[in-house]
């Protein structure tokens, strides 16, 4: 018997060269096979893993530096820190699911921000930011960049008015977060990028907690989206990383200055760990969103609960705005109690199944007390009416709980005995 060759079978109309599904499927779809390549040696279809830093290439066809490259991905792949197989290929499933012309990966969320900040701001401009937002990046832009000449102004997202005002003949970004990190307070989208824009500004959104399955920033008119894919994208917490997606030529700017010369290149090993992640995206975040809310339903009522932030909840203060803004209202949600401290220390000794530690966007739940008063000190250094709304979230306190795929009764089951004691 002649065995049959895999060039004989039939392709089904199916492009090999292709690295993105034509236009016309879903974000689910999208999920799965965005970005994808089918290995023309052995028609693999699960990605590859390049881990080789070094490249051949025929002379003339590649470049010494990255000086004066529009855009490194026109090139063939040369050097690991420039362009990657593996990593172009989460560029490209990421840019597929947020409606983006390109993405830009890189070795951790806050190197993305980091990446944004440093190829848009220069001495002399101007940054608006989220007063509540993702410790290392609210750090990163009050602490570090007045450092270097870059003004800036945090005010409260959730205040239009506040934003207007806040506008600068030398505002050259907006950057926000929706929900933020922690106390899940949303920024309408729509509204901020319309003022950015009408002043000349970029807006950049860091999505990492609502992930692409429930809000696509830039279809409301942001410039710029940014993810930590540690985080729900991964969903594993085995991998670090970070992506900007966007306009080519806002994202081919990121690559060539800040994706070479700072240097945090995500590692090839990530980026196919990330994509696995990707492959279950949408039925993990469903899943996780369905729980958060039965979660956030239960502990509205438990008698050791003073208060439940979450998107979902009525009770939310933006809820209308998250009902508009977001498919499904994700997997973080808060909560306060009378004792913070107390409750704290007992949560991580009688947790069975949710675990006591920093992070978030896990298979597996996970909480935390983040203190307010620790929070002013450390990162947000709020005062006045800034101060009085964070409280109005957080109070003295708020346990920060990241929802997992454990069934939903076992981790109901959990909270009640860990919480009544």
């Amino acid at each position: 018997m002649t065995a049959t060759k895999l060039s004989d079978l039939p392709d089904h109309g199916y492009d090999r060269r292709r690295s993105v599904p034509a236009a016309g499927f879903s974000r689910d779809t999208l999920a799965l096979s965005g970005g994808l390549v089918i290995d023309p040696a052995t028609k693999a279809i699960a990605p590859n893993v390049s881990m080789s830093v070094n490249n051949v290439l025929v002379p003339g066809d590649g470049a010494f530096s990255a000086d004066g490259v529009d855009d490194l991905t026109a090139l063939p792949f040369l050097y690991a820190r420039w362009t990657n197989p593996t990593v172009r290929q989460l560029e490209q499933r990421l840019a597929a699911l947020e409606g983006a012309d390109d993405a830009v990966a890189t070795a951790t969320g806050v190197a993305a921000i980091g990446a944004t900040f440093l190829t848009f701001l220069k001495k002399g401009d101007h940054l608006i930011l989220s007063d509540v937002c993702y410790a290392g990046a609210n750090e990163l832009a009050r602490r570090i960049l007045p450092d270097y000449g870059i003004e800036v102004t945090a005010v409260n997202m959730s205040r239009p008015e506040e934003v207007a005002a806040a506008f600068r003949p030398n505002t050259k970004l907006v950057h926000c977060e929706s929900p933020c990190n922690p106390i899940l307070r949303l920024t309408d989208i729509a509204a901020i990028a319309g003022l950015a824009r009408n002043h000349g500004a970029l807006m950049s959104v860091d999505s990492t907690l609502a992930t692409p399955v429930a809000t696509q920033p830039l279809s409301l008119g942001a410039d710029l989206v940014i993810h930590s894919l540690t985080k729900f994208i991964n969903g594993h917490g085995d991998a670090l990383g970070g992506v900007v997606c966007g306009r080519k030529e806002l994202v081919e700017k990121i690559r060539s200055r800040a994706g070479v010369y700072l240097g945090a290149s995500m590692p090839a090993m990530n980026a196919w760990l990330i994509m696995r992640g990707i492959d279950t995206l949408f039925p993990r975040i469903r899943t996780i969103s369905e729980s958060a809310a039965q979660l956030a339903t239960f502990l509205q009522s438990h008698p050791c609960v003073t208060s439940v932030t979450y998107p979902g909840l009525a009770s939310h203060p933006q809820h209308d705005l998250a009902k508009r803004q977001m498919d499904v209202f994700g997997g973080m949600l808060t909560f306060q109690v009378k004792e913070p401290g107390k409750m704290a220390l007992q949560l991580a000794r009688r947790l069975e199944l949710a675990h006591y530690a920093f992070s978030l966007g896990h298979q597996r739940s996970i909480v935390v007390l983040l203190d307010t008063r620790e929070m002013m000190t450390s990162t947000y250094q709020l005062a006045g009416d800034q101060l009085e709304d964070y409280r109005r979230f957080a109070g003295d306190g708020v346990f920060r709980l990241s929802v997992g795929l454990e069934a939903t009764g076992d981790l109901i089951g959990d909270l009640d005995q860990a919480l009544s004691g």
